[in-house]
């Protein structure tokens, strides 16, 4: 089934507003808390899905009817959130949102449309060779805010770590300067918990992308309501949670690892030689998480800006075009010409 929320004073379709966190008629202005707007509408009941139905979906290319304008809808197998090409009415797709394909967390937007684009126009004026097609006005209209689905990830962990240090001394007797290296065997036991570590589940996403756009500030996770998706693309997990335990848990480890290291201290060198890492996994939250993103194809090569929703942080680099390359240097081989030209005429 594809949902379209109405806005109860004048029923045109009512998005999310990132900046007033607040469901907002671009028609009328009309404002409605997140929590009101499925009492109001009446389409969202918290009954679970029948699991073999939710992984039918899952699987499927599927077809569904605009609530606004009756148009066809059609999504690839893990859209959740979109938006009519006919009218443009922001769509939810609810059989991707609930059962065991429903979230359990979300951070909200905080960063306007037209943040982004600002946001973008200066990144890509960063260039002075950057193609002028990622300047474009075309370009630019293509950016988009999309809930990238995460899985966040709590850890219990107990290390033993060893280390083999150093520390380097001199001494002199008369003329002669003698050096020392006296060695070390160091180790620690570290416990520790780790919470809400991050893994993106989607696989358009690059996952480094992804990493760079961290960190998302968790003060602002809040419960799962469909209304959040108002306005924007959203994606359902690609890799459930044991899938992805590993890149979490290699993250684990390096946070550890690190740990033990800054501990060490007072030596010329440090080393580790063996580390005994166990982890036990306490819970797995399925969030999502808050993106702007524009992919740009120039000569083959994809090339993408990428934002974080929450904190603005921006990702990205810029293209190069070769023609502008040309001519920058055209220009100043010119200009040095004419200025040696002018020179010898003088002194001639």
């Amino acid at each position: 089934m594809a949902e379209t929320y109405k806005c109860p004073s004048c029923g045109a379709p009512i998005e999310f507003d990132g900046a007033t966190g607040k469901m907002v008629c671009q028609y009328c202005e009309t404002e409605v808390d997140v929590s009101a707007m499925d009492k109001i509408h009446d389409i969202y009941d918290e009954s679970v899905v029948d699991e073999t139905e939710s992984e039918k979906e899952y699987c499927s290319f599927d077809g569904y009817r605009c609530d606004s304008c009756g148009a066809e809808i059609v999504t690839d197998e893990n859209t959740s959130a979109t938006f009519c090409s006919f009218c443009g009415s922001p769509t939810m797709i609810r059989g991707r949102l609930e059962g065991a394909l429903k979230p359990q967390k979300v951070i909200p937007f905080r960063i306007q449309k037209d943040q982004a684009v600002a946001a973008y126009k200066k990144w890509a004026g960063k260039g002075l060779v950057t193609p002028s097609g990622f300047r474009k006005q075309s370009t630019i209209e293509k950016i988009t805010g999309i809930y990238v689905p995460f899985w966040l990830y709590d850890y219990g962990s107990d290390a033993h770590v060893s280390a083999h240090a150093t520390k380097r001394r001199t001494d002199r007797r008369g003329n002669t300067i003698y050096e020392h290296t006296d060695h070390f065997q160091v180790g620690r036991h570290i416990r520790a918990d780790f919470e809400k570590i991050p893994a993106d589940a989607s696989e358009k996403m690059d996952d480094r992308t992804m990493d760079l756009l961290e960190p998302y500030n968790y003060s602002d996770l809040t419960d799962f309501q469909m209304p959040y998706l108002s306005g924007y693309q959203s994606e359902k997990f690609s890799y459930d949670s044991n899938e992805l335990a590993k890149r979490a848990e290699n993250r684990v480890r390096e946070y550890i690892l690190n740990e033990a290291r800054q501990t060490i201290t007072g030596y010329s060198s440090v080393s580790i030689t063996s580390a005994n890492v166990k982890l036990n996994r306490n819970k797995a939250s399925y969030t999502l998480m808050p993106v702007w993103i524009l992919n740009y194809k120039y000569k083959g090569k994809t090339h993408t800006f990428a934002m974080n929703g929450q904190t603005g942080k921006v990702v990205g680099k810029l293209p190069k075009s070769f023609g502008k390359i040309a001519a920058w240097f055209g220009g100043i081989f010119a200009g040095v010409s004419g200025l040696l030209m002018l020179l010898g005429g003088l002194l001639g």
